[in-house]
């Protein structure tokens, strides 16, 4: 969202008063979220909480499934994340961030940051002990064994049965994602699960206190590597951010080909935005130029 409207800062307010701080002096507005609702809470010995909330949460465990995904990237990841000072059902409290700096320098920082994340977390098994939000739709993810099911299943064939997915995609998209699916060992390479992100796009980048980078807004899970790759490479990166791709692929041991890949990847969390917003940005056009190798001929 570009902004939060007057009554949603009263909701804001109302929601941190009611959940304890009685010393809040004003909520402001900030941009850039999709999903919530979010200011930047003011409060009266000088210091501010970044706080966000639902005018109806999709469910209760909303918020502490997201702090549970910023405690487990600091804790297993090494990630820098806000501090969590409150989350319940109806508002999550966090430490400020501060907006990033785009330099070089500072992408680098990135790569080393993700690529010791990815390096250090593998798992036998794809999936998370629970399922969690991808904004305001759930995240399913079931165990399981087999990193080509578990992405097609449950980041692919999952969206078909959204509404806005339902009727944005006719029966011939719809095919092709599933032909697709099918072919996803010939595609793809087969690859560990690792603690991921899961919705890192550029705007979840932030910096931290002494301004190395800090992220937010996770969904996270142990799957392939390349979903954080893709969701970066394909969310307007700035130009500084290309030196963050070379150096990944260098300490991580990419093979030539990953920006081939990148498409597909890609294809979950573009349904995930066709499935909540409209406009769609232009994710049901990516989508349906990446189905069309796999359409069937008549």
């Amino acid at each position: 969202m570009t902004g939060t409207p007057p009554l949603l800062l009263e909701l804001l307010l109302a929601r941190l008063q009611s959940a304890g701080p009685a010393d809040v002096v004003s909520v402001e507005p900030v941009t850039g979220g999709l999903a919530a609702t979010a200011g930047l809470a003011h409060l009266s010995d000088g210091t501010s909480l970044f706080v966000k909330a639902f005018a109806e949460p999709p469910s209760d465990d909303v918020f502490a499934a997201e702090a549970e995904g910023l405690t487990v990237l600091r804790e297993a990841g090494g990630i820098t994340t806000p501090r969590i000072v409150h989350a319940d059902r109806d508002l999550l409290a966090l430490s400020v961030l501060s907006p990033r700096r785009d330099t070089a320098a500072f992408w680098e920082q990135l790569a080393h940051a993700l690529a010791h994340l990815h390096t250090t977390t593998r798992h036998p098994r794809f999936g998370w002990h629970r399922d969690n939000w991808l904004g305001r739709r759930r995240q399913v993810n079931t165990w399981t064994d087999d990193g080509f099911e578990f992405f097609a299943r449950h980041r692919l064939l999952r969206w078909l049965h959204e509404p806005r997915v339902r009727e944005t995609l006719d029966s011939a998209d719809r095919a092709a994602l599933e032909h697709l699916c099918d072919r996803l060992p010939e595609l793809l390479p087969a690859r560990p699960a690792c603690l991921t992100h899961g919705d890192l796009w550029t705007q979840n980048v932030m910096a931290g206190p002494v301004g190395r980078p800090a992220l937010i807004d996770p969904a996270v899970s142990y799957t392939w590597a390349e979903t954080d790759l893709a969701h970066l490479w394909t969310t307007a990166p700035p130009p500084e951010a290309h030196a963050f791709f070379g150096l990944y692929a260098e300490l991580t041991g990419l093979d030539d080909d990953w920006r081939t890949r990148m498409p597909i990847l890609q294809l979950r969390q573009h349904l995930a935005v066709i499935a909540q917003f409209d406009p769609d940005w232009g994710a049901a056009d990516h989508v349906r130029a990446t189905l069309a190798p796999f359409r069937r001929r008549p």
